[in-house]
């Protein structure tokens, strides 16, 4: 039995088999998963689990060389977490975001109700 960190058994799985470069995406719950991307549901009701939640959970688990977000988060209730979590964060336009979304391993559904709360997360290697 884990004592701490992330207890979804798939969450965890997915982590797990993650090697470098390999892109995920954290949503919100409304950013449409691509056809083919699995989607890891976390969302329980409005706003549970949130954005910032789960990201700071996951950033606590996988080593991440690079993130990207969409540009319109920069005047979202939301950009505060991400400049603290993702302070180099590429930014590209929302539409051009959900289209990067495509390439993702999966994408990590939240509860999150906030405009532009996403992230996509490239992994990189902890040596």
């Amino acid at each position: 039995m884990k004592r701490g960190g992330i207890l979804h058994a798939q969450l965890n799985e997915r982590i797990a088999r993650l090697g470098h470069t390999d892109t995920f995406v954290i949503g919100d719950r409304g950013l449409p998963v691509p056809p083919g991307v699995e989607c890891v549901d976390l969302a329980v009701i409005t706003g549970v689990p949130s954005f910032a939640e789960v990201l700071e959970a996951v950033l606590a688990e996988v080593e991440v060389e690079a993130a990207v977000i969409a540009a319109e988060a920069d005047t979202s209730p939301v950009r505060q977490v991400l400049a603290r979590n993702l302070p180099e964060a590429r930014r590209v336009p929302h539409e051009e975001f959900k289209e990067l979304t495509r390439q993702a391993r999966f994408v990590v559904r939240t509860g999150e109700a906030t405009p532009y709360a996403n992230a996509i997360l490239r992994c990189g290697v902890p040596f």
